[in-house]
Order: structure tokens, then sequence, then C-alpha cells
């Protein structure tokens, strides 16, 4: 934790300096990093959502991990929300739309207003916060009272939870991310934005899951919810792919300037070479390497495969953010310091915050309803 901890620091205050002195490379960082941060955040309790909502018992064993996880959303949230607050310059809407709007520069002026872009961001990490602190509280306080009705309190919370982030994570996508380019737009971009998030979070939990497995939850984490956890993960890097298609493949169709000119800029020069590689990444080699049946049963082969899938939602997020501000300064794909400081910011900070968060509590819900029976899961 000290070392994470220290990297984190380290990553974080380069790109502040950066950010601070002016440089639009270490601008984008901080919002790679950050955004990344709080990703990781969302789709632990996405996860976690999903299994009350769904009644689901197997990841009963597991879910003090995605919980750990959610700590990450005041962290990331704050990071985004600060780089809003004090340097907005970057997104050209911060200078008027006028040639950047088209056929919707008025409603793009009034949504893009700086105050009420703010505000709306702020709702977004309250709520998500709030949410959040709710579900882990009524899991903590049942390992306490011994109290079934938590449970059923969190399923409650789960179904609105679901709701409510499938709504604001999209609006976020739009307003932090696909503003960056104000004359583009896709309404597949939320949905775009969770496959991504909930792709990559499942890395997280595996990897998680596979280190803890060597000490504490030794005899907790089963080659079944290995299993299980692999077979999502085939799943939604598939469910990535058919979103990343489905967008690009409309837009090379219909062929509109106001639409193409998003992929124009990542298919061109030395952009193309990451654009493929994006898609390698993020659903080749993981379908590849998981379509049998005993990869997703062996940790060493699971986990390095969700290590793969870290690593190309670093790539996606770069793909996304970073274009644009390069090409204003006519560079080719920028990696230097201040892309590196990104990296490491982002991930030793999630590894601090989660690592912080797993040893605030029992490393299983000891008195959940379901915990018997995601222990002795397929035995």
């Amino acid at each position: 934790m000290r070392l994470a901890g220290a990297a984190a620091a380290l990553g974080a205050i380069t790109l502040a300096a950066g950010v601070a002195a002016g440089n639009e490379r270490a601008w984008a960082g901080w919002l790679l990093a950050s955004f990344g941060v709080l990703t990781v955040g969302l789709a632990g309790f996405i996860f976690v959502a999903i299994q009350y909502a769904a009644g689901a018992r197997w990841s009963v064993a597991l879910r003090r991990l995605p919980e750990a996880m959610m700590a990450a959303i005041p962290i990331g949230g704050a990071a985004v929300l600060a780089l809003i607050l004090l340097r907005p310059d970057p997104y050209p809407w911060s200078h008027g739309l006028e040639a950047h709007g088209g056929a919707l520069a008025a409603f793009k002026t009034a949504w893009l207003s700086w105050p009420f872009l703010l505000t709306r961001g702020v709702i977004y990490v309250v709520v998500w916060v709030t949410l959040a602190r709710a579900i882990v509280g009524h899991s903590r306080r049942q390992d306490e009272d011994r109290d079934p009705a938590h449970t059923t309190r969190n399923t409650r919370l789960s179904v609105a939870g679901i709701i409510i982030f499938a709504l604001t994570i999209s609006l976020a996508g739009f307003d932090w991310i696909m503003s960056l380019e104000p004359e583009w737009y896709s309404t597949i971009f939320g949905v775009y934005q969770f496959a991504g998030l909930f792709s990559s979070g499942l890395a997280v939990i595996i990897v998680l899951a596979v280190w803890l497995r060597r000490g504490p939850l030794a005899f907790v984490v089963s080659d079944e919810h290995l299993h299980d956890l692999g077979k999502l993960l085939f799943a939604f890097c598939t469910f990535w792919m058919y979103i990343w298609f489905s967008q690009y493949m409309l837009i090379w169709y219909a062929n509109l300037p106001e639409e193409t000119g998003y992929f124009v800029v990542r298919t061109r020069g030395l952009w193309e070479p990451l654009f493929i590689l994006n898609m390698l990444l993020n659903w080749a080699i993981p379908f590849a390497a998981l379509l049998r049946r005993s990869p997703k049963r062996r940790p060493e082969i699971l986990v390095k495969v969700a290590v793969v899938v870290l690593v190309g939602r670093w790539l996606d997020l770069y793909l996304m953010i970073v274009p644009p501000i390069a090409q204003r300064s006519g560079l080719v794909p920028p990696f230097g310091l201040w892309e590196v400081a990104s990296v490491v910011a982002l991930a030793s900070a999630t590894a601090w915050i989660v690592m912080r968060a797993l040893w605030q509590a029992p490393l299983v819900p000891v008195n959940d309803p379901g915990l018997g029976h995601s222990l002795q899961y397929h035995s």
C-alpha cells in the first residue's frame, strides 16, 4: 500500500504540475487517469447492483472485492470535477460553439455551458457516492446484526441504482469525453462507455480474486467462481466489440461528414495501428484466450487475460481523449512523460484505494444469507 500510494502521489503531482503550467497533454492525462479511476469504482457498484437485483448468490463470497472498488468513486469523481472547475480551456465549447455546434449549435451552447455542465457533474458524483455508500453500509451492518432485511434493502436500492446508473454514466460520457469534439455525436456512446467500464471492472475483480486466493481467500474463491468470472469477462469483451462495431459500422455506412471525422482522425498515420490494437486488446485476445472452458479455470491464464483487458481499457480511453488534443498541436500519437504519468496514476491510485478499502471490513460478508450457498457453489 505504501508503494502504491507513493506512486499514485508521484503520478498525480506530475500531472497536476503539467496542468497548472498549461500543458494540454498533461490535462488529457489527468482526465484519462481520473475518469479511469472513477469508472473502476462505478464498475464495482454496477456489478454488486446487478448481483442483488438478480438475486444471485454465487458471487456473495466475492462481494467485498467490488465493494472495495466503490471507494474509488468519490476520489475519481472529485478529480474529474476539479479539472472542469479549474481548467476547462481544452474543451472547445469553453471558447464558444459557433464553429463547432453545427445544426445543433443553440442546444449545444445551452447544454455545454460551463455552470450547467459543472452542476450536472456534481449531481452525478453525489448520486453515485450516495448509492454506493448506502449499499456498502447495509452490507457491513449485516456483518454485525445478522439482519436479512439489509439484503432486501440493498436489492431495492440496486434496482433503482441500475436505472440511475444507466442514465448518469451515459450523460457523463457525453459531457466529459464526447464534448472534447463537440461537432461529433453518437447516440450509442453511452452504451459504449458502459461496455468498456464493465469489462475492465470484471478484469479488476479477477486480478483481486486471484491475488487474494493465494492468501486470506484461499478456501473461499474456488475454481467455480473463477470460471464464472471468466465467462462474464468473455461475454462482456464480446459485448464491447459488438457496441464498438455497431458505432463504427453505422457511421461508416451513413458517411455523414459530422460523424465520420471522429474515425478519420483515428485511422490516419500512426493512429491506425493503435486503432487496430484497441480491438485486439479489448476483444480479439480475450476472446481467443477464453473461448475454451479450461483457461477460465486456470488462474495464471485468467489473470493474464485480465491484465490485457486493463491495458486495452487504458488504450481505449487514450483513443477517446488524446486525438483531438494532439491534433490541435499537430502531434503524432504522443507518448512521453504525461502519458506515463497517467498510467502510473491510474494503476497506482486504483491499487491503493482498493487495498485500503479491503482492510476496513471482513474480506467476506460473514452474515449474508447467501454466503453458505456461495462457499459450496457447485461442490
